[in-house]
């Protein structure tokens, strides 16, 4: 993570794009591969996916009918760990992956400790009882409030329930990821 710093102008990040050291401020031009695999490998950081899973997601989503970049977007945050982060149980995608693998969920009242469990329209996303007082999923809670739960999810914080109502809505999430670089890399 960055860091608290890079939301002001004083991120080093956005003064100085370049790599560190002596050789980076070399001119190189950006070819269409070099973005493609760019685009790749930060989605595949984004969501914590592997090359294997990631390429088996496209591979899904290129069977589905519609617009391949859609579904694989949608697949991605249908993940049990992008869910519980989109609910706001965690910090981050990495918090809601290791709260998961520690049994701290129940999805349609039963123990899911895989990460990648992909999450239908109808379920019910909830803490266990005996984890509902944990400190960091109170931390995230509260911070939550701050980012708000998207329109294809529904939150109740009395019962720390979450239910999917519909899949995602991805026009609000294609803004960061460019998934059409995406889609030109594996379809060559």
């Amino acid at each position: 993570m960055k860091g608290q710093r890079c939301d002001t102008p004083k991120c080093s990040f956005d003064r100085r794009s370049y790599p560190p050291g002596q050789h980076g401020q070399r001119f190189t031009k950006e070819k269409d591969y070099g973005r493609q695999l760019r685009a790749k490998q930060k989605s595949k950081r984004i969501y914590s996916v592997l090359e294997k899973p990631f390429r088996n997601y496209y591979a899904k989503s290129a069977q589905q009918k519609g617009i391949v970049r859609e579904n694989l977007l949608s697949l991605l945050e249908c993940r049990l760990d992008s869910v519980v982060y989109r609910l706001g149980f965690a910090n981050s995608r990495r918090q809601a992956r290791q709260l998961i693998t520690h049994n701290h969920f129940l999805v349609n009242g039963k123990r899911v400790n895989i990460p990648s469990y992909q999450a239908q329209v109808g379920d019910v996303i909830q803490t266990r009882e005996k984890s509902r007082n944990l400190a960091v999923i109170q931390e995230g809670l509260e911070r939550s409030q701050h980012r708000g739960t998207p329109e294809w999810l529904e939150f109740n914080a009395d019962s720390q329930e979450g239910v999917v109502r519909a899949s995602p809505n991805v026009e609000h999430l294609a803004a960061n990821l460019q998934t059409q670089l995406i889609v030109e890399l594996y379809s060559k």
